[in-house]
């Protein structure tokens, strides 16, 4: 049998369909790591981004510099039990921030319908777990945006960059084979992601973590920075492995034809 269409693309949430910029955890990030005695940076904490929290915080303190750090405040090395200190501190803070991070990306909602209008399903995984999901789904849902199924961080024994969530979404929506499916994300992990469950990868360069700013603070920039930074996560994005990168999921619309026309070829991620 020939599988020549499209059955279904997989949206990340933060980044990529809500949160213009993936801003919610990062000053929660920082916050957690404060109350504990150890100072990170917004660019540090956004390095990880995409991977289970707690894995997250795990690959933060395994950073050179911020382990030192934390020696120095703590005394000692970082253990498991000092992870789940900081994520214990964590979850709470991004739940209670979250729903400020809740409007849906330009462009989102009608990106979903068009989707939906081509017949297609749309699935759903993240790297927060569901407390700090809950919150945001009926926001979402009121925006105009509500996917066939939601996978978290912490529903299975692995989180990005394994596929395990990728192959839960395909049981959810009962699509097979992984080349008729389109994974589309903001971060490297998130490609991984995609990659390593046989889609194809659609990367979101501007609205999500690589770029890092909201719609105010990108408009702010000047040309020559703005360019520049635009350039740094295309190539970001690229590198990681993405076959495609897209400035929004609003731009997603030509990219699905492209991979129905290599599809109908015969050509598989």
């Amino acid at each position: 049998m020939t599988h020549s269409r499209l059955s279904a693309v997989v949206f990340d949430w933060a980044g990529t369909m809500i949160d213009h910029g993936s801003q919610a955890p990062m000053g929660v990030f920082v916050k957690a790591f404060a109350e504990f005695g150890v100072e990170i940076t917004v660019d540090e904490a956004r390095g990880p981004m995409g991977m289970a929290k707690r894995d997250h915080i795990k690959t933060l303190l395994n950073q050179p510099r911020i382990a030192a750090a934390w020696t120095a405040a703590r005394g000692a090395a970082a253990t498991e039990a000092d992870i789940d200190a900081v994520y214990a501190v964590f979850v709470p803070m991004n739940v209670a921030v979250v729903t400020d991070f809740a409007d849906l990306i330009a462009g989102a909602a009608d990106t979903a319908a068009r989707i939906r209008a081509r017949g297609l399903k749309i699935g759903s995984t993240t790297g927060y777990i569901r407390e700090i999901m809950a919150p945001l789904l009926p926001l979402a849902a009121a925006q105009g945006y509500a996917p066939d199924n939601l996978v978290c961080a912490g529903d299975l024994p692995e989180g990005r960059p394994s596929p395990m969530m990728m192959y839960r979404t395909f049981l959810d929506l009962g699509v097979w084979p992984a080349s008729t499916v389109v994974k589309v994300d903001d971060t490297e992990v998130g490609i991984a992601e995609g990659l390593n469950s046989g889609c194809w990868t659609v990367g979101v360069a501007l609205t999500g973590n690589v770029f890092g700013l909201n719609p105010a603070e990108t408009a702010a920039l000047d040309a020559a920075t703005y360019h520049r930074m635009r350039d740094q996560a295309y190539a970001r994005l690229t590198r990681a492995g993405a076959h495609y990168v897209i400035d929004s999921v609003a731009d997603l619309d030509p990219v699905l034809d492209e991979i129905e026309g290599a599809l109908a070829r015969g050509e598989r991620p």
